[in-house]
């Protein structure tokens, strides 16, 4: 008795997952075909429903298998889904005739890559590129296509240089003197105080180049005042040694440590 109670409630689960995913389909492919019907495509060209349907399988076992093979986080699992799914309604709308993924060819991505150019920054196109050539990878490795049209594909375009933009040298000048202004007529020696932090912040900043982040760690131990150099902790535990060369910084700092030196030791 309990073994046929126990096949039943298998039947029902197999049963259950085969309605979904029927479900699923059919919820699909009708969805699709609005599309295509609002859009006054005829009927010859319904082919690109198939593709597409065909298409989202791939791409949400492609997700899944970033998710939980790769470990993927969220934001990056939401951006390759946003370009596949870019990359598949195109497909659809571009090319209808096609009934499979293994018909795509090269010409037919050199042709999306020229509309992605058309359409977004050199940056985004190469970001978006990336997540296609990542899921054509998968898709070979699966052995879902015969052959990778992405391998016969020679992809190299230049992107525009941006210079990082600096800050005036008017406007460093206008604000360390406006600090050392408050740190010469502070009405409050905590006033002193947070004026002659200010100024060890930004001197130290200018001087070295050092980013905010390393600014923010930098321990009593990494700052040697006798021989003027700083030792900073970057990306992937790389140290640097710098060279603090000018004297009015070194004065700075010297003065800082010696207010701050009873919170400096606790």
């Amino acid at each position: 008795m309990f073994i046929i109670r126990l096949g039943y409630q298998l039947v029902n689960m197999k049963l259950e997952i085969f309605i979904k995913n029927f479900f699923n389909l059919i919820t699909n492919l009708f969805v699709t075909f609005y599309i295509y019907i609002q859009a006054g495509q005829p009927p010859a060209t319904y082919k690109g429903v198939f593709i597409m349907h065909d298409f989202n399988v791939e791409m949400n076992q492609y997700l899944t298998y970033c998710r939980t093979q790769k470990r993927l986080d969220g934001k990056t699992l939401k951006a390759y889904r946003i370009d596949l799914t870019q990359f598949g309604v195109s497909l659809a709308a571009a090319f209808p005739s096609l009934s499979s993924i293994s018909e795509l060819s090269p010409a037919i991505l050199e042709s999306y890559i020229a509309t992605l150019h058309e359409q977004f920054k050199p940056k985004t196109v190469k970001r978006k590129l990336a997540s296609l050539k990542a899921f054509f990878h998968y898709l070979d490795y699966r052995d879902r296509i015969v052959s990778n049209p992405y391998n016969k594909l020679h992809i190299k375009f230049r992107e525009p240089v941006i210079l990082p933009k600096t800050i005036p040298l008017p406007t460093i000048e206008l604000l360390l003197s406006s600090i050392y202004h408050q740190y010469s007529y502070a009405a409050t020696d905590f006033q002193r105080k947070n004026a002659l932090r200010d100024a060890a912040v930004i001197e130290l900043l200018f001087a070295t180049g050092i980013r905010i982040s390393e600014l923010c760690s930098i321990t009593p131990d990494d700052i040697n005042l006798s021989n003027r150099t700083l030792l900073i902790f970057g990306k992937g535990s790389k140290e640097r040694l710098l060279q603090i060369g000018n004297d009015d910084v070194v004065h700075t700092l010297l003065e800082y440590r010696k207010c701050y030196l009873p919170d400096i030791k606790r």
